[in-house]
This record gives structure tokens, C-alpha cells and sequence, in this order.
């Protein structure tokens, strides 16, 4: 059997360390839906190498870093019922030159840090959604007069919905995903444009509209997580927790 070449270069370790030193949060892959962090903290004393599911550890809380109650209900489609939400107050202001992933990739590690820095025996889980029409990002309307011209701008065209995840367990483990839905309405005529405004279900919606409600009739297409555009991909968010051990009660 031949034994690795030692002075061969481990394309995993390099490819992680090289990605550190760029971006500090995130690795994305070349299809873009998954990511590697970097583990910057200490192992807390008293948890690090413990089982989850040993009975003699005790069973570390989830903390939901959202007051989203649509993520709540998500959750709990798939038996997931966080012990906590806590949601986390961060500058979510877009920085200069970022682009739509990355953007939701950053914002949602940025809130999963700002609650385990005070809930460091928790797994702590956050999301950020993104509506993106090219490189025009479209978050939450104030007015619905923006949530018009949002709608407008997306009206009989596709765009992007990006959802980034992120975990933090109670170990010092940080891991986070990025799920892209690529969603195609209808034109919308000045009515139906109106009516959307008018049912209010604009308001705290990225993109300004809900797909769950009204605007779910105005979708020709879906290329993606359906759940990714409500606000929480489903198998991905069970597959980055049981990924960082842990373990339905």
C-alpha cells in the first residue's frame, strides 16, 4: 500500500487557511450552497468532548437568534422547538462591494456570534434572507411605497432569494450554509400591484412580499428551497445542526 507523499500539499488544510485570511467567515464552494468556517475560539471548559448524547452530559440548549415567528413555525414542521429566542440586535448595513451572498452569508454568522458571546453553553441558531435582482439587493420595505417599487421591479422578471445560515455550538464550532431559490413572478398589473401593498404582508419581508401569502399566487416558478424563501431552508438547517451534534430532545 503507498503511503501519502508527505511533502504533497493537503489541498483541504490550504484551500481553508487561504479562505481565513480573505474573508474571516466563511469558505463557499464552487457551487456556492455550502461553506467551511473558521474555528476562532477556545473549547469551553467542561463541554469540549463530551457526546451530546451521553446521559451523563447535560442536554445543551438552542437558541433561535430571530424573532421571525414564520422561522419559529418552520421549526417546528421538522420537530425542531428552540429552547429560547433571542433575537440579535447587529448593523445589518451592507458593506461596500459586497455582493448578495456573501452579504447574507456575513450577516447571519454576525448575528449567530452576537448571542453565543452571552449564551456560550447553547448551540445558536440565525439566518438572514436576501432578495437579489442581479447585483440590487432588495431588503425590507419601510413604506409601502417602497414595497410598491420593489414589487414592481420584480414584476414578470426572476430573481434570487438567498438564505445564509449559520450554527454556533456550545464546543466553539461555527458552520454556515447558503441556500440560492431562484423565483419568477408574473407581470403585475396596477390592481394587483395595489392589492399587495394594501394586504400588508410587505412589512418585515425582504423583497416585500411574503410567498406564503397573497404574493404565493403571483409565482410562475421555483428553482429551489421553497422554505429557503420563507426565511428558513429546512434540510439544511437540520443537516448544520445534527452536523454540530445536536440531538432533538
Amino acid at each position: 500500500m503507498s503511503r501519502p507523499d508527505p511533502g504533497r500539499p493537503r489541498r483541504r488544510r490550504d484551500r481553508r487557511s487561504s479562505i481565513r485570511s480573505h474573508l474571516n467567515v466563511a469558505l463557499q464552494t464552487r457551487r456556492g450552497s455550502v461553506v467551511f468556517p473558521r474555528r476562532d475560539r477556545q473549547p469551553r471548559p467542561g463541554w469540549y468532548g463530551r457526546a451530546v448524547s451521553s446521559p451523563s452530559a447535560p442536554r445543551p440548549p438552542l437558541i433561535l437568534a430571530s424573532a421571525s415567528p414564520r422561522r419559529l413555525d418552520l421549526l417546528a414542521q421538522i420537530g425542531v422547538r428552540p429552547d429560547k429566542v433571542e433575537p440579535a440586535d447587529i448593523d445589518e448595513t451592507i458593506l461596500k462591494g459586497e455582493t448578495p451572498r456573501l452579504a447574507a452569508l456575513r450577516l447571519a454568522m454576525a448575528k449567530a456570534q452576537a448571542i453565543a458571546v452571552s449564551n456560550p453553553a447553547a448551540f445558536v441558531l440565525a439566518a438572514d434572507t436576501i432578495v437579489a435582482v442581479g447585483r440590487r439587493m432588495l431588503g425590507k420595505p419601510a413604506t409601502g411605497e417602497a414595497a410598491g417599487a420593489m414589487l414592481a421591479l420584480i414584476s414578470g422578471r426572476g430573481h434570487k432569494v438567498l438564505t445564509g445560515l449559520a450554527v454556533i455550538g456550545p464546543d466553539g464550532r461555527e458552520a454556515a450554509r447558503l441556500t440560492e431559490t431562484r423565483v419568477k413572478f408574473k407581470r403585475l398589473g396596477k390592481p394587483e400591484l395595489a392589492a399587495l401593498v394594501a394586504c400588508g404582508e410587505w412589512r418585515g419581508a425582504a423583497g416585500g412580499y411574503r410567498i406564503q401569502g397573497r404574493a404565493g399566487a403571483c409565482v410562475i416558478s421555483l428553482i429551489g428551497s421553497s422554505s429557503g424563501v420563507v426565511g428558513l431552508p429546512l434540510y439544511e438547517t437540520l443537516s448544520l445542526l445534527t452536523g454540530l451534534g445536536w440531538r432533538a430532545p
